[in-house]
């Protein structure tokens, strides 16, 4: 068996216990609230991790972008959301293609994207799914209650190839359940039926159980966890179960030490002024990243690495890291037991 002492670095290791115990753990919060839960595949855009989280009670999956959906139908996953306008007529007509061979839902917020879908489907002869979008505390896409009411009434226009299926809020933080209360109030005066109620957001799922009219909730982060994710204190480190394998390849100076891990490997986000956590050396600094270079800092460590030495760093942001890699390498102690192609690595259209 390969151990993680035959890899090259940087390589991302990925531990599969710590990961088993996040898809568990969701798993159960969701059940726990009576809510169904569909982790969004963004953070792994692998199919075999999607499967885990599916045999672990998983309704389906969440994906961004049509291409990314596409690999995961190819996989043979049937229950497909894409919380995103999908606009352009090649991509609505890939989407309706794919809503051919598996239950396919997206999210829309103008009539605009409902009418460019809606062409897609009849000229496919399929059928697609639309949940409208409120926009939330963010202000990113999504619209208003009264729109919303607009938007569903003109979805149910085009019966024969379009379904209205709900609502739809990221992130589905607490304090905008009055926003949400009055959608579903207006759509159920006019005797519209909602069916879904999705909200999503790795730190709203802590606040899930104040909004009760949800029914189900989309997270993608818990699968790994990340930096970013326990400052945010929605996770601890030891929950993280995604490490960059890095290699100490210049140590003239305590204060500048780089690794062989730049912003090609660890991404350019930061939390604290640094671009990931170094395991072994807590008070180390990664401050500054070219594209092959990390740069540490570590006069505030009692002890410095050298050259050829090997560290292990807690990314900021997981997300990004994976789609910035080939493969991720799934381990138990320092045991290779799955090698993953990332699949839908670079699939953002």
């Amino acid at each position: 068996m390969q151990t993680i002492h035959d890899l090259e670095t940087p390589s991302i290791l990925i531990d599969l216990d710590i990961m088993q115990r996040n898809i568990a753990a969701m798993q159960k919060r969701c059940d726990d609230l009576g809510i169904n839960f569909r982790p969004h595949i963004k953070t792994h855009k692998i199919p075999a991790i999607a499967q885990m989280q599916l045999n672990a009670g998983a309704i389906g999956i969440a994906c961004q972008k049509v291409s990314e959906a596409e690999v995961f139908a190819d996989a043979g996953i049937s229950d497909i959301q894409l919380p995103y306008n999908i606009v352009g007529e090649r991509k609505t007509a890939r989407l309706a293609e794919l809503a051919k061979r598996a239950k396919v839902t997206v999210t829309v917020d103008s009539k605009a994207v409902i009418d460019g879908i809606a062409i897609a489907a009849k000229n496919a002869t399929a059928t697609i799914h639309m949940m409208v979008e409120l926009v939330a505390l963010n202000n990113r896409t999504g619209t208003t209650p009264e729109n919303a009411l607009e938007l569903a009434q003109h979805i149910l226009t085009y019966h024969d190839h379009l379904h209205f299926a709900g609502v739809m809020i990221y992130p589905a933080d607490a304090a905008i359940r009055p926003r949400l209360q009055k959608t579903l109030s207006l759509l159920k005066d006019a005797d519209i039926n909602v069916e879904i109620v999705s909200g999503g957001g790795s730190g709203a799922i802590r606040e899930a159980h104040l909004i009760p009219e949800l029914t189900e909730m989309r997270v993608g982060t818990y699968v790994f966890w990340d930096w970013g994710s326990v400052n945010h204190g929605w996770a601890s480190f030891d929950d993280c179960a995604m490490k960059i394998r890095a290699t100490v390849v210049s140590a003239n100076e305590k204060s500048r030490i780089i690794l062989d891990s730049g912003s090609k490997t660890v991404h350019s986000e930061t939390v604290d002024g640094r671009f990931g956590y170094i395991v072994e050396y807590p008070n180390a600094r990664l401050h500054k990243v070219n594209e092959e270079h990390g740069y540490v800092d570590f006069s505030d460590c009692d002890s410095v690495p050298q050259v050829g030495d090997i560290l292990h760093i807690t990314p900021v942001h997981t997300c990004v890291v994976t789609n910035l890699h080939n493969q991720l390498y799934g381990v138990r102690g320092e045991n290779i037991e799955e090698i993953w192609d990332v699949a839908a690595r670079g699939l953002v259209w």
